[in-house]
């Protein structure tokens, strides 16, 4: 495995796993940079915490539970290439648009539009993605696409800073995000014209279950849980802003930074998942938790530390939840299965969401406890799960 990884040339497998990150990397440059900026936009426009936070878990909710539809029509229709293309386009064309909503009704609907849009094309991606995984090994191949998409998520948010330091306003750095979305649509034609049928990319068995086992609807109540944990950083951005903690310029570089950290992690972890997966999953899972207390309570410091953890979370859930579906996946089914796993984990996104965005203005020491708990109570889960994998029916 760890002999072939780096033999591009001679690896069409991992030249397809680049070139989608390379997707992935403007994709994310396009709506982490605008992710960045969203918080705050909202809030100028008038919007409260509740509906900020809300907004977002709304988003999440809709961009996990969508996907399971969109997975299902894929596996149906096996028109996977038609379905990623669309999903993109409307993912990608939502961000630039927000430089032209007059109210906060209308941005909250345009960032509804971009979760909806990334649903629709997440289970193909990730499918496609796991035929090569008999090659490369699961956690690297994820590893990897998540080390791409985190760059692009790094430059994002410099580069709205960087227009708020020129005295720019956010309408300026939404506009500015049209040429990555273009960029990342061309990349994706690249990909559709040099790879129109990725199953041929499969090596070995990459499917290795019979069904949906115990295994995976166990972790799939895991993953919900520490979803519920993970808070959005709409509402950290929020929360910096109206807390005077930082200058509005701070913002995106605190995002940009954690999403660097992101980029580290996912390789790290990746590469550690292939040897000891429970292991890294469970030490990933424990220091992700360590973020909202360092968030919430802390100064310039300590919310900069937190950051590290909270890019944790994501490379976590970015990387090594791919892989542990990728471990799991029934043969046939493959797009419903990515498309289930994170309908559920939008379900706790979502109540994590809503529970954050109400807790924050009557208790924040009740919302620190209610992450930090979320995400503690997921490791037993993924231990039974674990188990339970040799056990499928």
């Amino acid at each position: 495995m760890a002999r072939s990884r780096l033999s591009i040339g001679s690896s069409p497998a991992f030249t397809f796993v680049l070139t989608m990150g390379v997707v992935n990397l403007f994709g994310d440059m396009t709506y982490e940079g605008g992710g960045a900026i969203n918080g705050q936009f909202m809030a100028s426009l008038g919007a409260s915490a509740a509906v900020v936070s809300i907004t977002a878990g709304l988003g999440e909710f809709l961009g996990y539970t969508l996907r399971s539809v969109s997975g299902y029509i894929a596996d149906r229709t096996g028109r996977y290439w038609l379905v990623t293309i669309i999903g993109y386009a409307i993912n990608l064309l939502a961000v630039p648009a927000m430089a032209l909503a007059g109210n906060w009704q209308v941005a909250a609907l345009l960032i509804l539009a971009e979760r909806i849009g990334r649903a629709i094309r997440k289970p193909t991606v990730e499918a496609m993605l796991s035929y090569t995984t008999g090659k490369h090994g699961r956690g690297w191949v994820y590893g990897v696409n998540t080390a791409l998409d985190e760059t692009g998520a790094t430059l994002g948010p410099l580069i709205m800073a960087l227009v708020l330091l020129l005295h720019g306003d956010y309408r300026t750095g939404y506009a500015l995000l049209l040429v990555s979305s273009v960029l990342a649509l061309g990349a994706l034609a690249v990909a559709r014209i040099n790879f129109p049928v990725p199953s041929r990319l499969e090596k070995g068995k990459t499917a290795q279950a019979e069904g949906f086992g115990r295994s995976y609807w166990l972790y799939m109540t895991a993953a919900a849980c520490f979803a519920a944990g993970l808070m959005s950083y709409e509402l950290i951005a929020y929360h910096l802003v109206t807390a005077k903690i930082v200058t509005e310029f701070w913002i995106p570089v605190f995002l940009a930074f954690s999403t660097g950290c992101g980029v580290i992690a996912s390789l790290v972890l990746g590469k550690l998942y292939d040897r000891a997966p429970l292991p890294t999953l469970l030490t990933a899972v424990f220091l992700s938790s360590l973020f909202s207390p360092l968030a919430v309570f802390g100064g310039f410091s300590a919310v900069l530390a937190g950051m590290v953890f909270w890019g944790i979370g994501y490379a976590t859930q970015d990387t090594l939840f791919k892989a542990l579906v990728a471990g799991v996946l029934p043969e046939g089914k493959r797009n419903l299965a990515f498309g289930m796993f994170y309908g559920g984990y939008g379900v706790g996104w979502l109540v994590g969401s809503v529970a954050a965005g109400l807790l924050y203005d009557q208790s924040r020491v009740a919302l620190v406890v209610f992450a930090v708990a979320a995400q503690l109570v997921s490791l037993p889960l993924f231990l039974i799960a674990s188990r339970q994998e040799v056990a499928p029916h």
